[in-house]
Parts: structure tokens; C-alpha cells; sequence
């Protein structure tokens, strides 16, 4: 995520900033962390992923 890296670096610190984006006013966005994840295929890699704790496992994902 070079050519974004400033996006990554708000989102890491103040993940509740891309749900201020979109119009997300759900509390529970607030308990979302931001970071990137490799999916093991050939290697597929989403360079930011917002994902909810494991208590919120209903809730959605924002890729």
C-alpha cells in the first residue's frame, strides 16, 4: 500500500475515521482495527481490511 500509505496510517490509528466516511453511525464500528491481510491462494494480498473483534462476528466486513 505505498502510493496510499497516508490513508493506511489514518485508518490504523483512527479506524472509526473510514466509518465517519461512509455514514456508518453504528457504535460498534468504533470496536473495528485496521490493518492488511494476506489470503493464501496463489497470494492475494487486500491492502487494508477493516475487521470487527470475534465478538462481533456477525458484523460486516470492509475490505
Amino acid at each position: 500500500m505505498k502510493t496510499d500509505s497516508i490513508f493506511y496510517k489514518i485508518f490504523q490509528t483512527v479506524p472509526s475515521a473510514f466509518f465517519e466516511l461512509i455514514g456508518e453511525t453504528d457504535p460498534r464500528s468504533s470496536a473495528y482495527g485496521f490493518g492488511s491481510q494476506e489470503v493464501k491462494q496463489t497470494s492475494f494480498t487486500l491492502d487494508g481490511i477493516f475487521i470487527p473483534p470475534l465478538r462481533m462476528r456477525q458484523a460486516p466486513i470492509y475490505s
